[in-house]
């Protein structure tokens, strides 16, 4: 059967490398792949499905004949360029920060909000990563006892800032072992052996654009208006993987038992949590995993209707590339996403 016209926006980087590597772990329904990206990438080349593939700089004119274009190149990039491509006829999943708050435009995880999808005017956005692995961990629990309020601090992989920032982690890494004095560029200071709590810019009530993003998106993902979230999140020397420590409020008391049994049978979440032999979720081990692994879930002796837990997931897989391409598989699964051809594999 005919497949769909994909383009990949920002294909060297982190996220859109694993988009290459998922599209063929999951045998995505790929009839022609369109690899694209800045003018100084065009001409490098990558490989799909044993086949070598030219990329190319990303133009109004690039878009002709696609029918899913994923973009990860970054807000102004989004901007400029995912409005000609729904104008040239595709659908864009967008996983940077330029729709996501735009009221018509559905913020999508498919195993929260599926139906979302098919709201959608051509674009689709892609949460923040941080809040990807957390609704995924939240939502079996809110729709078994409401929840009224989250507080999350996350502990963010360097890889999430993009590959400059994970080859500032190594180089600093390197001089400092070798006793000798670093010079941030990416990071405002040094993030080897350190910990920096400012992901994204200041807002002026204190907040980051980061934590305040998670604010936002939980509530617009959830359809929960009510529920309110107060994040902290903190850059730590971690090349791949997101955690989060989780403090969670619900209407009614709920026990840590019952807790482990609705996620343990949710989609997309695997628990483990057994203090008894130091098992637990840890960054290293999420590492190109697609699952939100979750753990250290007990009762919060400061709230009585409260739960503690501990999120982590790939941020580049489950918390960018993997939604994404769950969100085109979902559309194109129940009709909402289909070729120029009119084919919905």
């Amino acid at each position: 059967m005919e497949g769909f016209n994909v383009a990949i926006v920002g294909v060297t980087g982190f996220v859109g490398q694993e988009f290459i590597r998922i599209l063929e772990e999951r045998d995505f329904p790929v009839g022609e792949l369109r690899p694209l990206a800045s003018e100084r990438s065009s001409g490098l080349e990558i490989f799909f499905r044993h086949r070598q593939f030219e990329v190319q700089e990303a133009t109004s004119e690039t878009f002709r004949d696609i029918d899913i274009a994923f973009f990860s190149a970054g807000a102004d990039v989004s901007l400029q360029l995912c409005p000609v491509a729904v104008k040239a006829g595709a659908v864009v999943i967008d996983n940077s920060a330029a729709f996501r708050s735009e009221p018509s435009t559905p913020l999508v995880v498919p195993e929260v909000n599926p139906d979302d999808i098919k709201q959608h005017n051509g674009i689709i956005a892609n949460p923040n990563c941080s809040t990807i692995q957390l609704v995924v961990a939240l939502y079996p629990l809110h729709k078994a006892n409401p929840i009224k309020r989250v507080t999350v601090s996350t502990y963010q992989a360097v890889s999430g800032a993009g590959s400059a920032a994970a080859h500032e982690l190594t180089r600093e890494t390197k001089l400092i072992l070798e006793g000798r004095s670093v010079c941030p560029h990416v990071f405002a200071h040094q993030i080897a052996f350190n910990v920096l709590p400012e992901i994204d810019v200041f807002l002026s009530n204190g907040y980051t654009k980061e934590e305040w993003k998670m604010n936002e998106e939980t509530r617009k993902i959830m359809h929960s208006k009510d529920i309110v979230v107060s994040a902290t999140c903190v850059r730590v020397p971690v090349w791949f993987g997101h955690s989060e420590a989780v403090n969670v409020e619900f209407t009614s008391p709920i026990s840590a038992k019952e807790a482990r049994k609705l996620l343990a049978k949710s989609p997309g979440i695997k628990v483990l949590d057994d203090p008894s032999v130091s098992c637990y979720p840890q960054p290293w081990a999420a590492s190109g995993s697609n699952h939100v692994f979750v753990g250290r879930i007990r009762e919060d002796i400061s709230c009585p209707n409260g739960l503690v837990m501990w999120v982590v997931a790939d941020n580049l897989r489950k918390g960018a590339a993997l939604n994404a391409v769950q969100i085109a598989e979902e559309g194109i699964k129940r009709g909402w996403i289909v070729s120029k051809r009119g084919v919905a594999v």
